[in-house]
């Protein structure tokens, strides 16, 4: 197996353990971003990292845009107490739609897959134009597209290596 088949089974399976400790049926980017941060010594942990975004920042703003949007519909989570979902699903969680997309995009800017490289897969997940991601990385005050450029910057980076 090559060093990204290893690194892309590993971001879906800590994508998995995410999404069922969020009590989701379903792996989603954010899940997946989750997984990329807490890959320790990776270009994409260190890219996130160099903008501040840890493992538990990235949790911080996941949450604040729940409760964001919650809010845009009159609701509260303290109001309700609301506990987190449970995390004991009866089975795995299986790859959901904006999982998928980030993926897919991530692939697609490569014309072949042995030209894939680690930060691909973060590059899928923050291309996207609209989800809880953007969302929540709007509502923590990151720059997307400095973001953006700084995972780019890697890619070539690597490549010239």
């Amino acid at each position: 197996m090559s060093p990204f088949d290893e690194y892309i089974h590993t971001i879906i399976m800590e994508g998995a353990v995410e999404a069922q400790r969020h009590g989701s049926a379903t792996v989603e980017a954010q899940h997946l971003l989750l997984a990329v941060a807490a890959q320790e010594g990776t270009a994409p942990q260190r890219v996130l990292a160099a903008a501040g975004l840890d493992h538990e920042a990235i949790q911080a703003a996941l949450d604040r845009e729940f409760d964001h949007s919650l809010s845009t519909v009159g609701v509260f989570r303290d109001s309700f107490g609301l506990s987190r979902p449970s995390a004991t699903l009866k089975r795995l969680p299986t790859m959901g739609a904006t999982g998928k997309l980030a993926l897919e995009r991530g692939f697609a800017s490569v014309p072949r897959k042995k030209d894939l490289r680690s930060a691909h897969v973060l590059l899928g997940i923050l291309q996207a134009e609209a989800g809880t991601v953007p969302r929540a990385l709007a509502l923590a005050g990151v720059d997307r597209t400095d973001l953006l450029t700084r995972v780019q910057d890697t890619i070539t980076d690597d490549d010239s290596e």
